[in-house]
């Protein structure tokens, strides 16, 4: 049968079902909605266990938190790498939760995939085609966060490289594009969300912390992504973020708020035949 598509395997033509991925229990894709909670970077031991106990009391089913970290400016807080995946390692050990963390190079996909339960690509990746290879050929689920000025096309066509190497485990990730607009970090695109379950069988999953850039549009955000369809979030949540390594303090939730937002989430998700 011709794919018209460009995005071959990638597209709705190829398979019409949604894809379903199965990860540490818990499905993305199908009615579950599943939240992926915690810090922008792993700091120490007792920051990733401590955030791990609370998000997971919470409902969240995933933790995440960077040990490589790719920074705009070469002086900025890098990550401690492989001993904050033994960290993070520990925080799953303390709760059941499934592990989520960025992989930068492909020299680094198999230390990584040692500890991670899902790789995830950021922005500044999404076109680095050695490491979407190489991510495509470790057999673990890949979120692929949208190029920060990239189309919808081109991130399909990022998602098709993981996919053509024989890994059918990919889930888009809409994390907000670069645009005119100065006053939040990036701009949330949601017309993402029923673009892409229109042209796509890949799950696709939302950011609203990095698509606002400011804790106090974050809840709202996170309403707003659960409405329009999305098929899990991820969210930043520090129990200190004033004091964040990263910066991004500004955009994380308090433990408290997260709580708050779950409790609200759930009607919500009932509303479009989701489960919290």
């Amino acid at each position: 049968m011709p794919i018209t598509a460009p995005f071959k395997l990638a597209s709705r033509e190829f398979r019409d079902e949604p894809t379903v991925i199965a990860v540490n229990g818990t499905k993305i894709g199908g009615k579950q909605l599943p939240v992926i909670a915690g810090p922008c970077a792993v700091e120490s031991t007792e920051q990733i266990v401590t955030i791990a106990r609370l998000v997971q009391k919470a409902g969240a089913s995933f933790i995440r938190g960077g040990a490589f970290k790719p920074r705009t400016g070469p002086y900025s807080f890098q990550g401690y790498g492989e001993e904050a995946l033994k960290m993070l390692k520990a925080a799953k050990d303390e709760t059941g939760l499934g592990i989520v963390t960025e992989v930068m190079t492909p020299h680094e996909v198999e230390l990584v995939g040692e500890y991670t339960d899902m790789f995830q690509l950021g922005t500044r990746n999404m076109t680095n085609f050695y490491l979407l290879r190489e991510v495509g050929r470790a057999g673990k689920p890949v979120i692929l966060k949208r190029g920060m000025s990239a189309t919808i096309e081109e991130w399909l066509l990022a998602a098709e490289y993981i996919l053509a190497e024989g890994n059918p485990d990919v889930i888009l990730c809409e994390r907000g594009i670069r645009t005119f607009e100065t006053h939040t970090r990036n701009t949330l695109d949601l017309n993402a969300v029923p673009v892409i379950h229109e042209l796509s069988h890949l799950p696709i999953v939302v950011d609203p912390s990095h698509g606002t850039g400011i804790r106090s549009l974050v809840c709202d955000m996170t309403k707003a992504s659960v409405a329009a369809g999305a098929d899990g979030l991820l969210l930043e949540v520090h129990h200190d973020p004033d004091h964040s390594m990263t910066g991004d303090g500004a955009q994380s939730l308090f433990p408290d708020q997260f709580e708050t937002l779950m409790r609200e989430l759930q009607p919500i998700a009932i509303a479009v035949g989701r489960e919290i």
